[in-house]
């Protein structure tokens, strides 16, 4: 719970220190989870280590290059946005339909590839991605209480929380990045 509030604390504060945090707790919410039966979220925390990782060498400044900055997806990046979202949902749904013992996988596959496709926003540092995690959030707090996994969904009312207050931070930064271009482009 510690590493997980603090990646997500990190995040919207824009430090790239939310990696290796993040990697930390995913790795033992992966073992929580499977012992719950909470199959595709325990796929969606392997998923996140493997997006860390991602973002983790996506946000670090290249040789020569500056920083990657916070901005809208552009309509590609939306395209594959909702492809991981819906084709996720189905591709999940089917395979913990057709061979696991989950009694919810309508909802714990739409949970995921909706937290799928916020996490890869946020690795490419879209401020989208506090949307699509938040839509997640959303509906995995029912499905984690329905699952017994209190303290799981107190941490994801938080998570919901902070992603709120996340994107508006995000906003700020990239309204104060843009109004810095335009200044230095007329000048």
């Amino acid at each position: 719970m510690i590493f997980s509030v603090a990646e997500v604390l990190l995040a919207k504060v824009n430090n790239i220190w939310l990696y290796p945090t993040g990697i930390a707790g995913t790795f033992i919410g992966i073992y929580v989870l499977m012992i719950a039966g909470l199959y595709a979220e325990s796929a969606l925390n392997v998923y996140y280590v493997v997006m860390s990782i991602y973002g983790w060498v996506y946000w670090i400044k290249k040789r020569d290059q500056p920083p990657v900055k916070i901005s809208w997806s552009t309509r590609n990046e939306t395209i594959i946005t909702l492809l991981i979202a819906f084709a996720g949902w189905g591709v999940l749904y089917a395979l913990l339909k057709n061979f696991t013992t989950s009694n919810v996988p309508v909802w714990d596959a739409f949970v995921s590839s909706t937290a799928w496709a916020g996490m890869w926003l946020l690795a490419r540092r879209k401020l989208e991605n506090w949307i699509w995690l938040n839509i997640s959030n959303l509906f995995a707090i029912p499905l984690l209480c329905y699952k017994k996994l209190i303290l799981f969904a107190a941490l994801t009312l938080f998570l919901f929380i902070v992603a709120f207050f996340g994107f508006f931070d995000w906003l700020a930064i990239w309204k104060k990045d843009r109004d810095a271009q335009l200044n230095n482009s007329k000048n």
